[in-house]
Order: structure tokens, then sequence, then C-alpha cells
């Protein structure tokens, strides 16, 4: 595991880039953009995805997704719907039982299915792992602490993934939840541009407290029905992920959500935008698939109704204040 490669070059991917390679790694680094990919190379930095942070020798760029497959780790860091495309292309050129360590947070839309669930169907003989937790990109490039669940089946293996992408400011936790680790991190997404309405509607921190709180048992519930364990959403990957990305800026769903709850248009929002708001595209798949298993998740709903459907934002809010009154266990 001395050379691994990463596939995607947005922020998240250049910013584990940086990171690994401070744990002594080689890293070999692709970018669907051959202008990314020569500048990385050139300046050593990535201007356009994560600017202003130096990247090491040790880390190169390329187009060619065949030296990725050739690396003896992968990472997919590549926006949640376009995952299944991307391990498609990679299929043929996979070594059987290369670990594939799954970094993108989302549930696929038509299909209703997890990531692993995805990477399962097109590289059937990789090893799986998921990496998720409260982490912002620019904060890891930097070296500034960061505590993530790195969880994975073979716990033999999750030592060795461990050993190799561990160092003093980024600290992977070790977990046997795929499933837990996954659904905290596509459903957070979706309640943090809920949060992000709380806030841009001026409606106060008792409100965006209880949202994340009840929140945090609608992405409970569903992970309950797909096989996770509740203990796992309340560690790194559930209410970890959950509390930094709901209460902050610097997500790119939260303040997709405070534009919202200021009056600004979504086309509006995500015309302005480069990067994938990844809570935008999942939440119609969660509200989805929680149907399809009978939970019922009306944060989300709300959340896809004001995004997908068409509902006005007000009415929405609405709807939720007016819900029946219940058992805080339910």
């Amino acid at each position: 595991m001395d050379s691994i490669g990463i596939v995607g070059a947005g922020a998240w991917g250049t910013a584990l880039a940086a990171t690994i390679r401070r744990a002594g790694r080689n890293v070999v680094l692709w970018a669907h953009e051959a202008e990314v990919v020569a500048g990385i190379n050139a300046t050593r930095t990535n201007a356009t995805y994560l600017p202003g942070i130096a990247l090491e020798c040790g880390i190169r760029a390329t187009i060619d997704l065949a030296e990725i497959a050739a690396q003896g780790v992968v990472l997919l860091v590549t926006p949640a719907q376009h995952l299944r495309a991307t391990a498609r292309a990679l299929a043929p050129l996979w070594r059987p039982g290369t670990p594939a360590v799954i970094c993108a947070k989302g549930i696929e839309q038509g299909t209703l299915a997890m990531m692993t669930e995805v990477v399962e169907a097109e590289l059937p003989t990789a090893a799986i792992a998921v990496l998720s937790g409260p982490t912002f990109a620019i904060e890891v490039a930097r070296g500034l602490p960061t505590a993530v669940t790195l969880a994975c089946a073979d716990q033999v293996l999750g030592k060795r993934l461990v050993e190799a992408v561990g160092t003093p400011t980024f600290r992977p936790y070790l977990a046997d939840d795929l499933v837990g680790a996954e659904i905290g991190g596509a459903v957070k997404n979706v309640l943090a541009i809920a949060c992000g309405i709380v806030e841009g509607r001026g409606m106060g921190d008792n409100a965006r407290a209880a949202l994340i709180t009840r929140g945090l048992a609608e992405l409970t519930r569903l992970a309950v029905a797909k096989g996770g364990r509740p203990e796992t959403l309340m560690g790194l990957s559930g209410l970890g992920d959950l509390i930094l990305t709901a209460s902050s800026t610097q997500s790119r769903n939260y303040s997709l959500g405070f534009a919202l709850g200021e009056g600004r248009s979504l086309a509006d929002i995500l015309a302005s935008r480069r990067a994938v708001t990844e809570g935008v595209w999942s939440a119609g798949a969660v509200v989805d698939l929680a149907g399809r298993l009978g939970i019922e998740m009306p944060i989300c709903a709300g959340v896809d109704s004001v995004i997908n459907r068409g509902q006005d934002l007000d009415q929405a809010i609405a709807a939720l204040l007016n819900r029946p009154f219940r058992a805080e266990t339910r």
C-alpha cells in the first residue's frame, strides 16, 4: 500500500491526496479535465478546485484510469451520481482483490442503491471499504486535526488501510458497519440543506438544534432498516458529520439551504457553483428509499418537496411545524 490511486481531483480528492502524501505514500490522482491534470503536475497546485494548497512532488496527476488501477489501493472520490460510470470504466482494468475505498456520499437516483452496492455490482472482485466522517476538504489539506470513520468488513484489511492513510492529524477510526457509515454520509447532506434553510429564514438556533436532533432520528431509522447499527450513527460518520455539515457555511449543502432560505432560486444557486452539492441529488433518492422501506423521514421529505417537487418553501415549513405531536423515542 505504498502507492495509492485517487479517482476524482475535486476539493476532497485533492485534500485526500495531500494528507495521504503526508502519511508517506505516493499518490496518483486522476482528473477528468486535462487542464486540471496539467496544472497539478506543472504548478503543484489544483487552482480549479483547491487553490492555495501546495501539493508535494510525491503526488502525480493523470487522465489515464489504467494508472489508477495499477496502484495498491484506489480511493473513489467521484460525485455519488457518477460513481457507477466511473466504476464501470475501471472494471476492465481492475486487479482482483485491490481495495476500493468509497469516499462518495450519496444514494443513487433511480436504482436507490448505496455506494457500496454500486461498487459491488460494477467491481465484484474489489475489497470494499468506506471512508466517511466530519471533514471539510480545506482543513484536511492544511493538516488541521480531523477524525474519520473507516468502515471495512475485513478487519485485517481495515487495519492496513488505517495505517496506510492515517497521520497524527488525520485519524481514521476503524469500524465494520459499512451500511451505517454510508447512510450517515448520504442523509446528512439532505439534513444540512434543511438546517441552512432554517438559518437563512431566521428561524433561530432552537429550531436548528431541534432539526439536527430529529434529523439524526431520521437517518438512524433508515440505517437500521438497511441493516446498519444505531450506535454507528452516534459516531463520526453519523452525528459527527451531521453536526459539521449542518452548522457551517463552509458546507456546500448548508450554504445552499441558507440561500434558499433567503429567497434565492435553486437554479440560480446551482448556476453559480462548479462543485457538486450532493444533497440536491440525494434528496429524492433518500425519500424514495425511505418509502420503499416504509420509513418516515419528514424533514428529508420536506427538503425533497422544495427542491424536486416545486412546493413553496413556507408551505413546506408549515407542514413540518403542524405535524402531530409524538413521543421523542419515535
